[in-house]
């Protein structure tokens, strides 16, 4: 189901596509909400020890439940976030996680699944010449190897995320700082994307949590279409979601379902 705020197809309709840009979550976004997201990837695998999974489960289990909660406050929910990324990236460290078997895993990406209408999305935001910015907390080694197998890595998109960093073939770390669900407002974007952005002022943001409207600049989130999928917890969290967001869409709601709601979009 769709839920959208009055006027919002309106205000954005006569916006000219040299004036726009994408800032999109990819994990749940892009993908399907019922998609295994990029972190899940190698719990999936039978490359990894079983301790591995045993221990990213443990994790998850604890930690996810914070993750999806709108009740809590920001500052909390930040800490933990950083909390559970940093001991799940640990987690490569201690396994000793290689460089071949990310780059096997990253080969077999047959447990995520674009959400309907995603590809074609983003075929259309590379023939109308528009930047897409995908900021995301999941693994960038993943989600280029997706875009990449699906024939949509166009040199209009941008990943920024948590490109996983080797040494001697083993996994030590991530590149630059750790990205996760609740520190977007503090990624910094790469040279080559502000010089792409320069003289664009209108923002088409996607995501599906509360959080990922941080991912615009704080001057400019307010006039931003914002644009939300809801998956988990529908009935406690559609309030607030409904109220961050411009347009909310349900159980896998697909982009084609959108586009039909936004002229700015249908071009």
């Amino acid at each position: 189901m769709i839920y959208i705020k009055e006027n919002t197809d309106e205000r954005t309709k006569d916006w000219k596509d040299e004036e726009i840009y994408i800032l999109a979550d990819f994990d749940k976004t892009i993908t399907l909400g019922s998609s295994s997201t990029s972190w899940s990837i190698l719990s999936k695998s039978d490359m990894v020890p079983k301790n591995y999974v045993e221990e990213r489960n443990v994790y998850y289990d604890h930690y996810r439940p914070i993750e999806i909660d709108e009740t809590l406050d920001y500052d909390t929910k930040n800490r933990l976030m950083k909390e559970w990324w940093e001991k799940h990236i640990n987690l490569f460290v201690k396994y000793k996680i290689s460089e071949e078997i990310i780059n096997k895993a990253a080969k077999d990406l047959r447990v995520m699944s674009f959400r309907e209408g995603a590809k074609e999305f983003l075929t259309n935001m590379k023939q109308r010449e528009i930047p897409v910015i995908i900021i995301s907390a999941g693994i960038g080694n993943f989600i280029k190897q997706f875009l990449i197998d699906n024939e949509v890595n166009y040199d209009n998109i941008y990943i920024v995320s948590n490109f996983i960093k080797f040494e001697n073939g083993y996994a030590i770390g991530v590149e630059d700082n750790i990205t996760h669900s609740l520190n977007k407002n503090e990624v910094s974007m790469p040279e080559q994307v502000k010089i792409a952005l320069k003289e664009r002022k209108h923002i088409i943001l996607l995501g599906d949590g509360i959080s990922d409207i941080r991912m615009a600049s704080e001057e400019k989130r307010e006039e931003a279409l914002k644009i939300g999928f809801l998956e988990e917890k529908q009935e406690e969290n559609l309030a607030a979601y409904r109220n961050a967001f411009d347009l909310v869409g349900t159980d896998n709601t697909g982009f084609s379902e959108i586009k039909e709601q936004l002229k700015v979009l249908k071009r």
